[in-house]
């Protein structure tokens, strides 16, 4: 079955009336109809023939052409039915040759289950801003990590990743992501880059596995130490590391330990330090 042209909105457009589709604003579905810049985002993504990868939100599959085009092995996670009818009819001879697979349902809910068939080399998807933090924070939480990663969310969700100790936009979440991947910007893509046009900027995210990682004794414990100690931001870490051990003592002992001042708040904490401290709460006193 041909491919519409992906560069163009009103071919897209018509694409979608002539299956009666329409765009569900709650899956946040945008197409980037900048072609330079898909290639760009293929070029970091760095695809090798036979490389396993997935790809989350595959759309009409823009993306997906390019990425098979490189010689993939492709899983996409597509949460929208029309679509995902759609997808199966444009790249049926790739599936008819096991290189396209195709995952219907909510990836939040299905990624898990595909870990069966082993953990792919690469991981892409062009994420709306309510599940981009989730689907990221959550294979990070579960020990599952890929070699690279290329995202593009919104600005401020690619800001959040990136951001430094004592910033405003560094949360748990930068320390997640930080934790696990070295990351580099790579391209800022303003709303007139994808049809329907949103009323955000996006940027795409490079994420490259850490050679040394977990460098803590305990992953899970420090995946909960961290959390706890952005639970509340106007607190210091004191106050929010009493709460989650239930003891103040403790929390100080603890603190006393790990060479940490009990009145700094942990958006001025480096992720080494919440990792000492997660290792000495772990170590006990």
């Amino acid at each position: 079955m041909n491919h519409p042209d992906y560069n163009s909105p009103a071919e897209l457009k018509a694409v979608l009336e002539a299956k009666g589709f329409s765009m569900q604003k709650k899956f946040g579905q945008n197409f980037l109809i900048n072609g330079s810049a898909r290639q760009k985002l293929i070029d970091t993504l760095d695809v090798k023939e036979g490389m396993r990868v997935w790809e989350i939100g595959p759309g009409l599959g823009a993306m997906t052409s390019g990425i098979l085009e490189k010689g993939a092995d492709l899983t996409v996670f597509e949460i929208d039915r029309g679509f995902a009818s759609l997808i199966s009819s444009y790249f049926e001879s790739y599936a008819n040759n096991n290189r396209f697979h195709l995952v219907e349902g909510d990836v939040i809910k299905t990624w898990k289950n595909q870990l069966k068939e082993g953990l792919p080399e690469r991981l892409f998807g062009n994420l709306p801003y309510n599940i981009a933090a989730t689907i990221i924070a959550d294979t990070i939480e579960e020990g599952v990590r890929f070699d690279s990663c290329v995202f593009t969310v919104q600005k401020e969700v690619a800001q959040r990743m990136c951001a430094k100790p004592g910033s405003e936009d560094y949360s748990s979440f930068s320390v997640l992501c930080q934790w696990a991947y070295d990351l580099k910007p790579v391209i800022d893509l303003g709303g007139g880059n994808f049809w329907p046009k949103p009323n955000v900027d996006s940027r795409a995210v490079l994420l490259t596995k850490k050679e040394k990682w977990p460098c803590c004794s305990h992953p899970k414990a420090f995946v909960k130490v961290q959390r706890a100690l952005f639970s509340s931001r106007r607190k210091n870490v004191r106050n929010n590391l009493s709460s989650y051990l239930k003891n103040n003592d403790l929390a100080m002992a603890y603190l006393e330990k790990a060479g940490i001042p009990p009145e700094k708040r942990a958006e001025v904490l480096s992720v080494e330090e919440i990792l000492h401290l997660s290792d000495v709460i772990e170590g006990g006193l």
